[in-house]
């Protein structure tokens, strides 16, 4: 058992105290207590494990948070968490292989990790809940195919004979729920200003070369050692979106007959992948970046190793904080935009925002009404709101129609610089909870994250104007990779085409071009043998006039 640390279960009575008189956030959906007659107080108690299948991930210190009591209250479940370290693809396929299963997986909503669940699904080791959804119409309301994208609803929603399987979560339920991530580049404003570069001033490739090339000249050095012009997170995050620069970063490029093409077929690929082992070979391109574990890669930035920096705003924000507070003026600031292959000079960023997870109830469950129940009330509009922002009357207070944190928990949230969200993850916030919300409303029911605090707010909006001048777009169409997998060569093909990752790592650290060249163009030659040039007609057979997704920056 965890430790209950005092300040813990002092909370635990405040919240307790606060859910007999709790008014329940405005709700347009059913009521919190749903499936069935008497809600939660008439359902016997039960415990279920859930597995939340993201690297990293970690809960609270407490045995029961303040937010976990009032699901409690409200469903009778109580939750024993699972958390992933290492590859969440690995972790799905060995649960079902060794059949050591939890009552509920919820885990990432593409790659080898939906592939995984969906094979459960279809080997029937998953609950089918079709007959079920009319009495949780908060779940229902989330699967609806009004509600998902095309391509993952005909992929992993409605491709079982009528039968419901899989949950998606967080899909925006509008336009305004869609949150950019704000995927690039980023340099530390001090180093950038000591080289003379203006980081808005590099555009294209040869800018970017031409910036690591300077950073590198400068000799500077941090914690006694050289700095790293660049780098990034743990195993290669996410160092390759540089790929954009080459063509459109969607996995297809329109080859300019009205065909698609995979990216990695493709000259722009070639161009993309010699790019990078230039940048490698030249010292530009931190050497340890692509096998690097997540505590050295932090190690480095916290030490202000690294110069610039790929990843998501987010988590560069997080990695720095401790740094750019004792080294004011070292903060991380955008560079680009950088050119978009294909992209018109005015055209929106598209994104493929979809939702994060997908949520699943295994056969080994020991009572699917209670994990439906536990699942249909986070998917509320009240449940979304307690997943986000912790117990009303406790944590925050609706305040002329808007949620607004007490300044207590604020305070206190804001000083957790550790980086491990700790006291968030005390209250019940930030453990996994929010995984399993329903779709996302962060702003269309809920009043946006109001626990960021304002510079970090002003922070993500001055990038966001640098970054997207032109607005987002909300990717509709259709990925052309959900529709090969439908080809009949495709389980032979799929071997190959899941080597393409590797076969990338392996040409950048290559010897020479010609060396690169040859590893791209020998797993080429096993994918033309193994089907893919008849999976590849078949997909621009089924595609033909839809909406297809070629241009994709990441997010």
């Amino acid at each position: 058992m965890k430790k209950l640390y005092g300040k813990g279960a002092t909370l635990l009575l405040a919240a307790a105290l606060a859910i007999g008189s709790l008014a329940g956030c405005t709700n347009n959906e059913e009521p919190a207590e749903t499936g069935g007659e008497g809600g939660a107080s008439s359902k016997k108690e039960v415990t279920l494990r859930v597995l939340h299948n993201w690297n990293g991930s970690t809960g609270s210190e407490v045995d029961m948070t303040p937010v976990e009591q009032v699901i409690k209250e409200k469903t009778g479940v109580t939750v024993e968490w699972e958390y992933t370290t290492g590859s969440e693809t690995e972790k799905v396929n060995a649960i079902f292989a060794t059949q050591d299963l939890p009552d509920i997986y919820t885990g990432p909503a593409w790659g080898g990790e939906l592939d995984g669940i969906i094979k459960a699904a279809k080997e029937d080791q998953l609950i089918d809940f079709s007959d079920k959804l009319d009495q949780y119409p908060n779940l229902a309301k989330s699967i609806a195919k009004e509600n998902v994208p095309p391509a993952l609803y005909e992929k992993a929603i409605d491709a079982y004979d009528g039968k419901k399987y899989l949950l998606l979560q967080n899909q925006p339920a509008t336009d305004a729920d869609g949150i950019d991530w704000l995927y690039g580049f980023y340099v530390r404003k001090d180093i950038a200003e000591q080289i003379g570069v203006d980081p808005q001033s590099v555009k294209t490739k040869d800018d970017f070369y031409s910036f690591l090339q300077k950073i590198k000249d400068s000799n500077l050095e941090a914690n006694g050692q050289p700095v790293i012009p660049l780098g990034g997170f743990s195993n290669g995050w996410a160092v390759g979106i540089g790929n954009t620069m080459f063509y459109g970063g969607a996995g297809y490029v329109d080859k300019g007959d009205g065909l698609l093409e995979n990216a990695f077929f493709s000259e722009g690929y070639d161009e993309y992948t010699l790019y990078y082992r230039k940048l490698l070979s030249e010292g530009l391109l931190d050497a340890e970046a692509f096998t690097q574990t997540d505590p050295i890669a932090k190690e480095k930035i916290s030490q202000g190793r690294v110069a610039v920096l790929a990843a998501h705003y987010p988590a560069i924000l997080d990695a720095t904080k401790e740094y750019a507070k004792a080294n004011p003026g070292s903060e991380f600031v955008p560079v680009g935009p950088l050119e978009w292959a294909g992209a018109e000079s005015n055209r929106p960023v598209d994104l493929g925002i979809q939702g994060n997870n997908v949520t699943a109830i295994t056969k080994a469950a020991k009572d699917v009404d209670a994990a439906l129940r536990l699942l249909d009330y986070l998917a509320s509009d009240e449940g979304f709101m307690l997943t986000r922002y912790g117990v009303e009357g406790v944590h925050w207070d609706m305040v002329d129609g808007k949620p607004t944190p007490k300044k207590e928990w604020f305070d206190k949230f804001a000083n957790d610089t550790s980086g491990k969200l700790i006291e968030r993850k005390n209250q019940g916030l930030e453990i996994g909870f929010n995984s399993m919300s329903g779709m996302d409303r962060i702003n269309s029911v809920g009043g946006g994250d109001i626990w960021q605090d304002q510079e970090r707010k002003e922070t993500m909006d001055n990038a966001r104007k640098i970054l997207r001048p032109n607005g987002i777009k909300v990717i509709t169409g259709y990925n052309p990779g959900d529709v090969m997998i439908k080809h009949e060569k495709w389980e032979m093909l799929k071997p190959s085409m899941d080597k393409t990752g590797d076969a990338w790592k392996e040409a950048v650290y290559a010897k020479s071009d010609e060396a690169a060249l040859k590893i791209l163009n020998e797993l080429r030659e096993q994918m033309r043998k193994t089907g893919y040039e008849e999976a590849m007609q078949y997909t621009n057979e089924q595609l033909k006039d839809k909406e297809v997704v070629t241009m994709q920056l990441p997010n």
